[in-house]
């Protein structure tokens, strides 16, 4: 336990100190399958919110863990495809900062809200990391390898939330509450940066 609580507190501490995430418009190559795969994993940002929906999911459990990740996963292709469209969505950046701290909070406050409700939150926050992958693709570009990619990818980090979900609320429970503080606090950094 002790040691769990000595990672939590480096991850929380790693993330406080990180820089921008980089992950957005502009930044390396954006096409094709891998580049889909691996802009979800790259982004500080997007790993950070995913692994949330995942983790808030498994730790308020029953039907969540199924309709948090498919609402997320939904709306953030929808809106994947306005961003691909050239569509601008004003404060992109800020919204996925918010999700993050929103979706921390929700862990560390150990919310349970109305299942639609909840499903209702991961959608609009898949929103805006939908609309930042969608705007990385070039126009030249087929979109259908780079959307797969990021879904996949987006996909295995709910799963992977899930998973940590199952370790924390058995073993840990309040180590599950310090990661959403910790997570809480990454999104305020990210905010400031």
């Amino acid at each position: 336990m002790r040691a769990m609580a000595k990672r939590a507190g480096l991850v929380v501490i790693a993330s406080v100190l990180a820089g921008p995430a980089l992950a957005h418009t502009g930044v390396g190559a954006v096409h094709g399958f891998g580049a889909g795969l691996l802009h979800p994993l790259f982004g500080l940002d997007h790993l950070l919110a995913m692994v949330a929906v995942g983790l808030w999911a498994g730790l308020t459990g029953g039907r969540a863990r199924l309709a948090y990740p498919l609402a997320f996963i939904g709306m953030m292709v929808l809106a994947g495809l306005w961003g691909m469209s050239g569509a601008a969505l004003p404060g992109v950046e800020i919204g996925i900062a918010v999700s993050v701290v929103v979706l921390g909070l929700a862990i560390a406050l150990k919310a349970t809200p109305p299942l639609a409700a909840g499903a209702a939150a991961c959608a609009i926050f898949a929103i805006f990391h939908g609309h930042a992958h969608g705007a990385e693709l070039p126009q030249a570009s087929s979109g259908l390898g780079y959307a797969l990619g990021f879904v996949l990818a987006t996909a295995a980090l709910h799963g992977a939330g899930l998973g940590l979900a199952g370790l924390l609320a058995a073993r840990a429970p309040l180590l599950a509450r310090v990661a959403g503080g910790g997570l809480a606090l990454a999104g305020v950094a990210i905010l400031a940066s």
